[in-house]
């Protein structure tokens, strides 16, 4: 008889973890049980307290406010760096990034695109989250390359890595609206960090069949691997397929911060061998990124394996 209950992501418990500690060791090997099993998990990470997180998704919906003419001057160079507005086939979805997001001249920059004659408490509270957030992702990143005893690439592919952070808002869906917020797929970043407001909105498939509708602790996040993170492990790491599903009146605000690799990613040496042959072959990641942009067809890791799939 098949199980009623609801599937649920694994929860790890990210603070005061210290290299080397027994509990950074067998945190890091949860970590990485996770990300191979269900390719995501949930981090409880008090270091962004109920202060920062409450004053962060106030100014969300603050800046989402702004008049679109306002909004669409957040441009890039870079595939969905940019403002994304709703569309007929995405009427609830709006989004907007700020690139380098760890530095705070940057956010200041994008600030004063904003509100030509500053924000102040909006950088600072911007800028103080994205920080606090990339520690995360620095401290899980690290303990894979520790779990997979390739520790001694860790500095130089630290020195490469660069940090994007995209807001979101999910309006409510009307009565003759779709409650599709986001359609099914798998990110393109290295990993991603996702944060949210009080309204769940989030499911991520467990298996080939289960949803998991995620129910967020508070002060914390859901970490999710990628198709370039998939990649980069040989395949050992799950790219997890999830979506944005909207029930209820209250829209949804949520971020994540994406971390991407300048230049190439290739699979470290020591995670080939005659029973895991390479499966992937050296690739750029923003190359990738341009690639997946030019044609959607593949949300999900078909994408990358057409790229550089072996």
């Amino acid at each position: 008889m098949a199980s009623l209950l609801q599937p649920k992501l694994p929860v790890i418990n990210m603070d005061d973890l210290k290299p080397g500690t027994e509990s950074w060791i067998s945190t890091c090997n949860k970590v990485t049980r996770a990300l191979e099993e269900y390719g995501c998990f949930m981090a409880v990470y008090e270091s962004v307290s109920k202060e920062l997180k409450k004053d962060f998704f106030d100014s969300l919906e603050t800046l989402f406010k702004l008049p679109v003419e306002t909004k669409m001057k957040n441009t890039s160079d870079k595939p969905f760096h940019g403002y994304m507005g709703p569309i007929p086939i995405r009427p609830l979805y709006q989004s907007m990034g700020i690139d380098q997001a760890t530095s705070f001249d940057d956010v200041e920059h994008f600030a004063n695109l904003m509100w030509p004659s500053g924000n102040q408490h909006f950088s600072k509270t911007i800028h103080s989250y994205a920080s606090l957030v990339s520690e995360l992702e620095n401290m899980v990143r690290r303990m894979v390359f520790q779990s997979y005893v390739v520790e001694k690439h860790y500095e130089s592919f630290n020195d490469s890595m660069t940090y994007h952070l995209k807001v979101m808002k999910y309006s409510a869906a009307k009565p003759d609206e779709t409650n599709l917020g986001a359609a099914t797929h798998t990110d393109k970043s290295f990993i991603t960090i996702l944060g949210q407001n009080q309204v769940n909105g989030l499911e991520v498939l467990i298996g080939d069949d289960k949803w998991a509708t995620v129910e967020f602790h508070p002060l914390s996040f859901v970490v999710l691997a990628t198709d370039p993170f998939m990649a980069w492990s040989n395949g050992r790491v799950k790219s997890p397929r999830h979506r944005v599903i909207m029930n209820g009146q209250e829209d949804r605000y949520s971020a994540v911060l994406f971390s991407y690799k300048k230049g190439i990613i290739q699979i470290p040496e020591e995670l080939v061998d005659q029973e895991h042959p390479s499966k992937f072959k050296p690739f750029d990641h923003y190359k990738f990124l341009d690639f997946f942009s030019k044609d959607e067809i593949y949300l999900d890791e078909k994408a990358i394996k057409l790229f550089c799939g072996v």
